[in-house]
């Protein structure tokens, strides 16, 4: 308990230093910086830092909406338990495909090799069964979503895990925002 109050003061530290008091969008580059400094990524310009919903998440940001998108898109990035396969079951648990499709024709998963380590890539796409209140809330359909999702391997920090939801149309004029974002990945 107290390596996570430590985190979450750490986390909160850097938050206040890196934004000031009036300042909430991250500049391009500014680092965001988890696991006593352990695992760092490279915020994509216009995301902007917000307070986390949950208290499992050491990170939360938000992207603008997209014109016609009634909501903008959540990242999330925390260390977490579970094995990868676990995790990305879970995510596509939370998704029914659209009319017309399968789950696995909504799913792509890829491995990709970021700061020495392989990292999975998630992206899926469909109704997402959103939990704003929650796990144990109840959930609420929102239809033409995506998630793009990482799973980072660390030595010393268990896993690492960054996800992007939001209208599907606004996480796609993000996705490379969000490539470029795990690739700018450095463990230290």
């Amino acid at each position: 308990m107290m390596m996570i109050l430590a985190r979450r003061f750490y986390l909160f530290v850097i938050v206040c230093s890196v934004l000031g008091p009036d300042r909430t969008a991250l500049a391009e580059g500014e680092m965001i910086s988890l696991g006593s400094g352990k695992v760092q990524l490279s915020a994509p310009e216009g995301w902007k830092v917000e307070q986390p919903r949950s208290r499992i998440v050491e990170a939360e940001l938000s992207i603008a909406a997209e014109e016609g998108d009634e909501q903008g898109g959540r990242v999330t990035i925390m260390s977490a338990g579970g094995t990868v396969e676990q995790n990305v079951e879970r995510w596509i648990g939370q998704f029914t495909p659209s009319q017309g499709k399968t789950m696995k024709e909504s799913v792509n998963r890829d491995t990709k090799k970021v700061a020495g380590v392989d990292v999975t890539i998630v992206d899926i796409s469909g109704t997402f069964k959103d939990q704003p209140r929650g796990p144990f809330g109840p959930s609420v359909d929102r239809k033409d979503y995506r998630m793009l999702a990482a799973i980072i391997p660390t030595a010393n920090s268990g896993n690492y895990y960054v996800k992007v939801t939001g209208p599907a149309k606004t996480i796609a004029a993000n996705n490379e925002k969000f490539v470029k974002f795990i690739e700018s990945l450095q463990l230290k």
